[in-house]
């Protein structure tokens, strides 16, 4: 669960209590007990959700990985072989192997 959910969670559960615990002495300042239920439910909701994301993360920090792994040995491929042409050739061939002509 991110923090910043988790706080959320935290500070909006404490307002519900406090809300509950007072309903009779607020409800004649506009709060009333449907209002605070429907807060409730989408702080649940707001639970679930991150819920999932969670689930979500673990599932692709594998893949993440991976990719990292990949675009790695990509990147070194692709220097090794800029390089290679480079000392091969004049800059004005570069272009002819995809590299572009600046230093």
């Amino acid at each position: 669960m991110s923090k910043t959910v988790e706080i959320q969670i935290e500070k909006s559960r404490s307002l519900v209590e406090g809300l509950r615990r007072h309903v009779k002495e607020m409800g004649e300042r506009g709060v009333t007990n449907d209002e605070i239920n429907a807060m409730e439910q989408v702080v649940k909701e707001l639970e679930a959700v991150n819920s999932e994301v969670d689930s979500i993360r673990e599932q692709l920090t594998p893949t993440v990985t991976q990719l990292k792994l990949v675009m790695e040995r990509v990147k070194e491929t692709y220097a090794e072989k800029k390089k290679m042409l480079k000392g091969y050739y004049p800059q004005e061939r570069w272009m002819d192997y995809g590299v572009p002509d600046k230093r």
